[in-house]
């Protein structure tokens, strides 16, 4: 038959590109990191041709994988069209919306909280998720509460940690360098702000339009980065208790005018006890 295009290797690389990575592809597939490597080989091998190159420690689509993906989501929107005529109605889906600051904690958390539902994630700045919110293109999203002016619901708060490279040490006889995500970032503003008052001189040294690329400039020993706690400490960076603690950002959910309330309040709720919160509050559409 020749050369044939998995659809499962499909929903994979689909994932790695809504989801920003490999490993949070595999969190929300529910498969391990190493499967969904696995996807993208028998890919390459179909192809002929690499579909990823590195990028410092991360990777990022070559030209040849951005034009499979763009036939991945037509040949999964055909299947699965396919399946809904003649199978009948499938399981109802939901596009939820989240920071990178919160993705790593918020991506599993709502797939377990929706298993009867296709859970779809979209991971954008705040301003951008709130307009989708407003636009209905989104069901749900949760941010910082701090980078948004809309109303949402207190769903909890984020745990903040300073990292650096392993025996990082700031240079002498100048000012403690700081690698952030480009304003506006409410941590940036908040990662100044606590060593300012601690009298160290704080100055960027490097920004990045996401949180892969600040942990990849902190690897290299650019300097400090204050970022989300997650369940282990990334890899290449160690945790520098010695700079001054900040106070976790607070977590806000807001759903689209018309959503489903028990979607909502099921999302809530887990994002809840992810973070420990004992009281719920009232969802405001």
């Amino acid at each position: 038959m020749g050369h044939v295009l998995d659809i499962v290797a499909l929903r994979s690389l689909v994932a790695v590109a809504d989801c920003g990575g490999f490993h949070r592809a595999a969190t929300t597939l529910l498969i391990s990191q190493s499967a969904v490597s696995q996807h993208v080989r028998r890919l390459e091998k179909v192809i002929g041709r690499p579909l990823f190159e590195r990028q410092g420690r991360g990777a990022a689509f070559t030209p040849d994988g951005q034009a499979l993906l763009g036939e991945a989501r037509r040949i999964l929107g055909a299947h699965d069209d396919a399946l809904r005529r003649l199978v009948g109605a499938d399981r109802p889906t939901v596009t939820v919306g989240t920071t990178e600051h919160a993705a790593d904690l918020i991506l599993p958390a709502v797939t377990a909280a929706l298993p009867g539902h296709q859970v779809r994630f979209r991971i954008d700045r705040t301003r951008r998720l709130d307009d989708a919110v407003d636009r209905g293109v989104i069901d749900l999203a949760v941010h910082l509460a701090e980078a948004s002016s809309a109303t949402g619901v207190p769903v909890g708060s984020l745990p903040l940690r300073w990292y650096a490279a392993p025996g990082w040490q700031p240079p002498a006889g100048r000012g403690w360098p700081v690698v952030a995500i480009e304003e506006p970032c409410v941590l940036r503003r908040r990662a100044l702000a606590a060593l300012a008052a601690r009298g160290l001189d704080p100055y960027v040294v490097c920004d990045s339009g996401y949180a892969a690329g600040v942990l990849d400039a902190v690897r290299s020993g650019l300097g400090v980065a204050l970022m989300a706690e997650t369940a282990s400490t990334p890899d290449g960076v160690v945790a520098r208790p010695d700079l001054p603690p900040v106070q976790s950002a607070d977590l806000l959910l807001r759903a689209r005018n018309g959503s489903d309330p028990r979607v909502a309040e099921a999302v809530a709720a887990e994002i809840r006890s992810v973070l420990g919160v004992q009281q719920p509050g009232q969802l405001v559409a």
